[in-house]
């Protein structure tokens, strides 16, 4: 009887904690931007050398030409997403702000 009662619980509880178990794939989505990139920004770059120093935004502005948009999305498994946004905006073709959850660089005003 009391081998009844042991192996019971065992048994229901194995497919549940086998669940737990999945596998979950890691989705990285956007634009991964290191740090060190964002300090070679320089206020008055061209578009064109900042899509060769960052790569295309992942979105533009459909109402303002001069606002770009870097978004970084990771879902790491069972764990929390992570997600980073860096906003340019441009004036007359030339950089002016670097804005979202990047620090403008301590060099950013100062002649590229």
């Amino acid at each position: 009887m009391q081998l009844k009662t042991l192996i019971l619980p065992l048994l229901l509880t194995l497919p549940v904690t086998g669940c737990s178990l999945v596998y979950k794939v890691d989705i990285p989505q956007g634009n991964y931007i290191e740090s060190k990139q964002v300090e070679k920004l320089r206020q008055g770059m061209s578009q064109e050398q900042v899509r060769y120093l960052l790569g295309s935004p992942m979105s533009l502005d459909g109402f303002n030409k001069d606002r770009w948009v870097y978004l970084y999305y990771f879902k790491a498994g069972h764990e929390a997403p992570e997600q980073q946004e860096l906003i340019l905006n441009f004036d007359n073709n030339a950089l002016i702000s670097v804005g979202g959850d990047y620090q403008e660089p301590a060099a950013f005003s100062n002649s590229f």
